[in-house]
């Protein structure tokens, strides 16, 4: 599966227009991350522990958003992003969507 934040693909032409495609996690993190978080916090720098949390979410919700693409049949995302969403205190959604399309070599 080709997946490009791009809306055109070097090499290759669009045949056909699929829709939109999205991949949705929803994580939090638990007490004892909050613990080591706050640890790290205490130190500055990177937070491994809540990039960690991030990595896995994103690729979670891009592993879906290729996942729902495939089931309509697409060679490829388009013009795909993230976004994050707090829905409340410590529990995030992460989205992955594009336009999912057909394509075939120029």
């Amino acid at each position: 599966m080709i997946v490009s934040t791009t809306y055109e693909l070097t090499g290759y032409v669009i045949t056909k227009h699929l829709g939109v495609v999205r991949g949705v996690t929803v994580r939090s993190r638990s007490a004892l991350g909050n613990i080591g978080g706050a640890i790290q916090s205490l130190f500055g720098g990177n937070l491994s522990i809540f990039t960690q949390l991030a990595e896995h979410a994103r690729q979670e919700a891009y592993d879906l958003m290729v996942e729902h693409a495939q089931q309509l049949g697409a060679d490829a995302v388009v013009g795909m992003l993230y976004d994050a969403n707090d829905i409340m205190d410590g529990i995030t959604e992460v989205l992955a969507y594009g336009t999912a399309v057909k394509i075939q070599r120029a």
